[in-house]
């Protein structure tokens, strides 16, 4: 709130056209849920996605706005600093135009942004960064590793439906929820993100035992006796041992702040060298 006041050049609280304003139809916010596509397209780390989200939302304030004022401090306000996951912005901003049809003070309208853009991240990325994506991932990378050039278009075919049918419906419900939506999602939020969570991360588990190749054929020898390290000690230690292991230690590395391309390097290199010794 206080980095969206700071960048605020709102002028009154209230509109001065306080009669309601004119609906709003299916296909004015199904403009509204394509618009919202470039919400990143000017993204800046003084306002973050202010100018993407002002666009996504400037054909339905002007229908609602007649006043040239109104209509010019309720743009104003939606220039400040906003942080959303871009893929379900349209619940947000479908609330807003909601509230922004029934004249609602322009700081209520604020106060609602700001308090739904952590939730809305939240949920956002354990739908879909952490779950959505690796199945859907897994699922094309399955059909690639067997030789199937569907494996890409299947990818990207499962992963689409579900972020244009969510980006769209979340738009026409949020609109049509209105205000009434502000209780039910902050009192279901924790519980919709932690399960999505735990499916994602489970889904994640099961493609690091799938899709991370890393083995050793380092042969032991004790006298007369040969012992397979891969086989004879890790596999029945543990399956895929190896794989979780290097998969802790990338996970580490990032922690510790190792880039994605200094670790794509890392493995390149520990590959090459490997296979050079002979330990993988």
């Amino acid at each position: 709130m206080a980095q969206a006041l700071a960048t605020s050049q709102v002028e009154q609280d209230d509109y001065q056209d306080s009669m309601p304003g004119e609906a709003l139809t299916k296909g004015d916010l199904n403009r509204m849920a394509w618009r919202s596509l470039l919400l990143q397209a000017s993204f800046n780390y003084e306002r973050m996605q202010a100018g993407g989200w002002l666009y996504t939302l400037i054909p339905g304030l002007r229908k609602i706005h007649k006043n040239p004022q109104d209509l010019g401090n309720s743009m104003k306000m939606h220039m400040e600093f906003i942080n959303v996951h871009p893929f379900d912005a349209t619940l947000l901003s479908g609330l807003v135009l909601a509230m922004e049809r029934n004249k609602e003070k322009i700081s209520t309208i604020r106060a609602v942004k700001v308090a739904l853009m952590g939730p809305l991240g939240g949920i956002g990325d354990a739908l879909f960064w952490l779950t959505l994506l690796p199945i859907c991932a897994g699922i094309g990378a399955s059909l690639a590793l067997q030789g199937s050039l569907f494996g890409p278009i299947v990818f990207l075919l499962l992963f689409n439906i579900v972020h244009f049918g969510l980006r769209f419906g979340l738009a026409h419900y949020g609109y049509r929820a209105g205000i009434n939506a502000l209780a039910l999602l902050k009192t279901h939020t924790k519980n919709i993100s932690h399960a999505a969570s735990i499916v994602g991360m489970t889904v994640i588990g099961a493609l690091v035992a799938s899709y991370v190749r890393f083995s050793t054929p380092v042969v032991v020898n004790a006298g007369k006796a040969s012992v397979a390290l891969q086989k004879d000690v890790l596999d029945k230690l543990m399956p895929n041992l190896l794989p979780l292991c290097f998969t802790l230690l990338v996970f580490w590395l990032m922690k510790k702040g190792f880039s994605p391309v200094k670790l794509i390097g890392l493995t390149v290199v520990l590959g090459i060298v490997g296979k050079f010794v002979g330990f993988l």
